[in-house]
């Protein structure tokens, strides 16, 4: 799916939050990434290991502590007031009293006035894509909850993101309804090219999800691999949960995860 132009790039970025006495306390340092546009990664680690913070400081919801970060070819802050970049979040974070088609439309009523291109797409298109056509009248809390992430997704979508960033959105689901809506989510990716950055704590959906599968270590939030599945998916067609090179690199990815370097500290 690559164009062969970055969507994102870090060099030796770090990333934290400020302590008392103003001092800063990197969750992640020394971060060197490219992802390309129109890719899929997949972003694995134990808890506390800066995959949220990766995906805050890239949305311009945190500012780095040191290093260089670039979204789209320039500032984080750039590419979120042209609105090229997009957040679902665990929780879909729905107004109750809107309908289905209200929260999907929400993002052309909250700050209109700094969309700087064309809104190409339309709510009914939206609701469409996510499978909803016939849920634009309904209450969030008339939804399942694998409904109301699609409603989520849809918002996102709306201004016609070129990053969505995507913090654990089917963590909470059952099985069955994460395997379906993994399904869709890769279906609306080959549909839109949006490059995808997807937080994970799953192996399984990581590799079924990702191009690329970025592990992250804790104590301290580094970068300690990058595992390249685009070699088993040549075919543009994916990888079959129960293939052998899917279990492979779920063995290789636990390997890592399992790992002394990538432990939790006590």
């Amino acid at each position: 799916m690559q164009s062969g132009a970055p969507a994102i790039e870090a060099r030796d970025l770090a990333i934290g939050y400020a302590a008392a006495g103003g001092a800063g306390v990197a969750v992640l340092s020394g971060v060197d990434l490219t992802v390309a546009e129109g890719e899929f990664l997949a972003v694995l680690g134990p808890s506390g290991c800066g995959k949220s913070t990766l995906l805050r400081a890239i949305a311009d919801l945190l500012p780095p502590l040191g290093g260089r970060l670039s979204v789209l070819g320039g500032p984080p802050a750039a590419a979120r007031l042209r609105r090229e970049v997009a957040f679902v979040f665990q929780d879909a974070t729905l107004l109750p009293w809107r309908t289905v088609r209200e929260n999907v439309a929400l993002p052309l009523a909250v700050g209109r006035r700094r969309i700087t291109r064309p809104i190409e797409s339309t709510v009914e298109e939206m609701l469409d894509l996510v499978g909803l056509a016939a849920f634009g009248e309904r209450f969030p809390h008339q939804l399942s909850g694998g409904q109301r992430q699609r409603v989520a997704i849809a918002r996102a979508l709306l201004c016609n993101p070129r990053v969505l960033l995507m913090d654990e959105p089917f963590g909470a689901l059952d099985e069955i309804t994460r395997d379906r809506l993994n399904d869709e989510l890769l279906a609306i990716w080959r549909r839109t090219g949006a490059t995808i950055l997807f937080v994970t704590h799953s192996v399984a959906e990581s590799v079924y999800l990702g191009e690329r599968v970025l592990v992250l270590g804790a104590h301290p939030g580094r970068v300690r691999e990058v595992v390249d599945l685009r070699p088993v998916k040549a075919d543009g067609r994916g990888l079959a949960r129960e293939a052998p090179e899917a279990v492979a690199a779920m063995a290789h990815l636990r390997g890592l995860l399992a790992g002394p370097e990538a432990e939790d500290a006590p």
